[in-house]
C-alpha cells in the first residue's frame, strides 16, 4: 500500500515585513496564493525512514534529517508514539530554494501522506500545529488556495478568490537562502523605522473580484529589494517579463524565482 499526495507551490502576492522580533523572526502580512505547479509525495511502508527524490532539481534536495519532509514524518511519528517506518518519494517540479515554498509543500504533503498511511486520523488543528513548528510557510501548504498569513506567516485567515489568475514563473540559476534574504532586508532597513505589516485592502479586493489589472497594481514584496541586492541579475529578468507584456513582475517570496502576472 502507498499513499500519494499532490501539493501546490505558492506565490506571495503581498509580503509585508515588519522589524525583527526578539525571537529573531519578523512579523508578516503574507498574502499566499496557491498556483498550479506541484510536487507529489508518495509514502510507502519501509523498515525505517528513507527519502528518494526525482525531478529537475533533485540533486539539490537533501536526503538526510534536514529535509523538511523527513522532519514532518518524524514529528508525526513521535506524536503518535510510533517509529517513522516510511519511504518518502518526492517527485519535484517546484523549484528548489526558489521562494515558492517547495520544501514546505513537501513537508505538508508528507504529513498528510503519513497520517493516512499509518491510519492516525490526526485532527486538522494538530497537523497545523506540527506544520507551524516545522516552518512559517508549512501551514499554508497544508491549507492551500488563498490565505493571509500573520505572525511569522503561520496564523492563517482564508481569503476569497473570485477568478483565475494566470502566472508565468522564471526559475533562476542557484537558490537564495531565506535567512540570508531577511538579514539583507534588515541591513537595508538600518536606521529607519519599519512600519507594522498590514495587508492592503485594495489587493484583497482585487483577489476577491478576480481582477488581474487591479491585482497587478497592488502586488508588493518587501523582500524584493533584498533579493535583488543579493542577486542583481534578477532585475534583468523582471524587466524582460515586463517588456514581454506582463501586467506585474515581482520576486516570489525570498526568491530567486520571479513571478509574472499575465493577462
Amino acid at each position: 500500500m502507498s499513499i500519494t499526495v499532490r501539493v501546490p507551490a505558492k506565490v506571495n502576492v503581498q509580503l509585508a515585513v515588519g522589524a525583527p522580533r526578539p525571537d529573531g523572526y519578523h512579523d508578516l502580512a503574507n498574502v499566499f496564493l496557491a498556483v498550479g505547479l506541484y510536487d507529489t509525495v508518495t509514502a510507502t511502508p519501509a523498515d525505517g525512514l528513507r527519502l528518494t527524490v526525482t525531478g529537475p532539481d533533485a540533486a539539490q534536495v537533501p536526503l538526510d534529517g534536514s529535509n523538511l519532509a523527513a522532519r514532518a514524518a518524524l514529528a508525526l511519528a513521535e506524536r503518535a508514539g510510533r517509529t517513522a517506518d516510511v519511504h518518502l518519494h518526492i517527485a519535484k517540479d517546484i523549484p528548489v530554494a526558489g521562494g515558492m515554498a517547495g520544501g514546505s509543500a513537501d513537508a505538508a504533503a508528507a504529513l498528510v501522506a503519513c497520517d493516512a498511511l499509518w491510519g492516525l486520523a490526526t485532527p486538522r488543528e494538530v497537523l497545523l500545529s506540527i506544520c507551524a513548528d516545522l516552518g512559517s510557510d508549512v501551514p499554508f501548504s497544508l491549507v492551500g488556495e488563498a490565505a493571509l498569513g500573520t505572525g511569522r506567516g503561520e496564523k492563517l485567515e482564508p481569503l476569497q478568490v473570485g477568478g483565475t489568475f494566470h502566472w508565468v514563473f522564471a526559475a533562476a540559476d542557484g537558490g537564495l537562502s531565506t535567512p540570508a534574504v531577511y538579514r539583507e532586508f534588515d541591513r537595508l532597513c538600518e536606521g529607519r523605522e519599519v512600519p507594522a505589516p498590514t495587508a492592503a485592502p485594495a489587493l484583497l479586493a482585487a483577489l476577491r473580484d478576480g481582477d488581474p489589472h487591479a491585482l497587478a497594481a497592488t502586488v508588493d514584496n518587501d523582500l524584493q529589494a533584498a533579493a535583488l541586492s543579493l542577486n542583481p541579475a534578477l532585475a534583468a529578468t523582471l524587466a524582460a517579463g515586463t517588456e514581454a507584456g506582463a501586467l506585474a513582475a515581482l520576486v516570489s517570496g525570498s526568491g530567486p524565482t520571479t513571478a509574472f502576472l499575465a493577462e
